[in-house]
């Protein structure tokens, strides 16, 4: 298992991958784990996890380092990347007891109540575009509550996923509460039935999403699936349209536009069309791409050259098909997996760049009369992660975001983003369940009713 710098294609380590012998003695090593944690006490967990965020705070540059290294994002988000999991540590161990606290329900029992329980050894499958950010939303959480995990991250950063289990034991964790299995898909299947696993959470593509999801399903193991995404930025006729260009810009170009909730279409009035595209092919064409470690950059390379290939091909398809490129468009004649800003005009139904997720800095721009269709136009897809309206009327934004798109989180004059404070997941084939906030911590435990006479 080998981690690959994107940026050079040199090769920055290797790791043996676990054997099957290994594999079951680390799970059965969490699961004998989880019989002790627990029943520990939320204050205890509580200074672990607390001890974990200050050591990703003490730690943020070394750690940043490392993520950048391994898959390509520029130097100031994986600092930023790190500080937003100390957060969720601190957030969880600020707000889990409260959260699990048992509820009374009057009834005419003479004790009613619901508890919420561990329920043992959680399985996480993780992607690469947010290599400790998306392992913490769910770790954090997931031992607040009293369970124990086993991680299978992605194979292109096995070194993020093993630095990540030193710290937690760093923290004062007991050695085998969360462990890291260095395996590939093909040994996902039999870690979900093992029947020390009790229930698996999943980042990733709507393929791998709807192949755990049948494997937990027949053997009846609750799971969390957040899938792709391919969110639709309304910009309507009332908008600030030179505020939503930068917006929209920064939303696209984040992560190198690897990201489930990046903003992908673009869907804008007629009106204010021109207005918009010129600001927002001034703002893509001036961001610069190259190395990650200079302050410069604003885009880093994607992840791995397969990854470019075959967003290029998605971009190719989509001009074959009558798609015109704005700027971009072109792989670029440098070393590394690089992509430049890119926009899409007369982008309709039948082309990648509508129906497809594009996992890059590719935008998709749409020209819509009237803002029923901007609206039928943002739900005609098949994924349903986060979405945003752009109005001078928040009235009637939060109304649209509320009752008229179909996603999990909408943002009205701002982008999407993840909070601990808030749930966070999608609908159709973006996925079911929530992390975060009080929905994410209760998805992982068994919501027992007491009735005493």
């Amino acid at each position: 298992m080998k981690s690959i710098n994107p940026a050079t294609g040199e090769i920055l380590n290797s790791f043996e991958p676990h054997s099957d012998k290994g594999i079951e003695k680390i799970i059965n090593s969490v699961d004998k784990t989880w019989h002790h944690w627990r029943s520990t006490s939320f204050a205890y967990r509580l200074q672990l996890m607390q001890n974990l965020g200050s050591l990703l705070k003490s730690r943020r540059d070394e750690l940043a380092k490392l993520i950048t290294l391994e898959m390509g994002k520029i130097l100031k988000e994986s600092k930023a990347e790190v500080e937003k999991c100390a957060w969720v540590c601190d957030y969880y161990a600020e707000n889990a007891e409260n959260i699990l606290q048992p509820e009374n329900i009057p009834t005419e029992a003479k004790q009613s109540f619901v508890s919420f329980q561990p329920l043992g050894t959680i399985f996480a499958v993780m992607p690469w575009n947010f290599p400790f950010w998306q392992v913490f939303r769910f770790l954090a959480p997931s031992l607040m509550a009293g369970n124990t995990a086993v991680l299978k991250h992605a194979s292109n950063v096995p070194g993020c996923a093993m630095a990540i289990e030193e710290l937690v034991r760093e923290a004062g964790f007991p050695e085998n509460v969360f462990r890291t299995l260095l395996i590939g898909s093909d040994k996902v299947e039999n870690v979900i039935r093992h029947s020390a696993v009790k229930a698996v959470t999943l980042t990733g593509g709507t393929s791998a999403g709807k192949a755990v999801a049948s494997v937990a399903g027949s053997v009846v193991k609750k799971c969390v699936l957040e899938l792709g995404g391919s969110d639709p930025y309304i910009i309507l006729n009332d908008a600030d349209v030179e505020a939503a260009a930068e917006i929209c810009t920064s939303a696209r170009l984040l992560n190198a536009g690897q990201s489930c909730i990046g903003a992908k279409r673009f869907i804008v009035e007629n009106n204010v069309y021109s207005r918009f595209l010129e600001y927002f092919a001034h703002n893509m064409s001036q961001a610069v791409f190259g190395d990650p470690f200079d302050s410069e950059t604003v885009i880093g390379p994607l992840a791995s050259a397969d990854l470019r290939d075959d967003l290029h091909q998605q971009v190719l398809n989509s001009v074959q098909k009558g798609a015109e490129v704005i700027i971009g468009g072109e792989v670029p004649d440098t070393k590394g997996a690089y992509y430049p800003p890119t926009i899409l005009e007369s982008v309709k139904p039948g082309m990648p760049a509508y129906e497809e997720e594009l996992f890059g800095p590719v935008a998709s721009v749409i020209r819509v009369a009237n803002e029923e269709e901007a609206v039928k136009i943002a739900n005609d897809t098949a994924f349903g992660l986060g979405a945003a309206i752009f109005t001078r009327n928040t009235e009637k934004g939060g109304r649209l975001a509320e009752f008229g798109l179909d996603a999990g989180c909408c943002f009205v004059n701002d982008f999407v983003k993840s909070d601990p404070r808030l749930p966070f997941g999608g609908i159709k084939e973006s996925g079911f369940g929530r992390e975060l906030s009080s929905c994410g911590i209760r998805e992982f435990v068994n919501i027992k009713t007491i009735v005493i006479k």
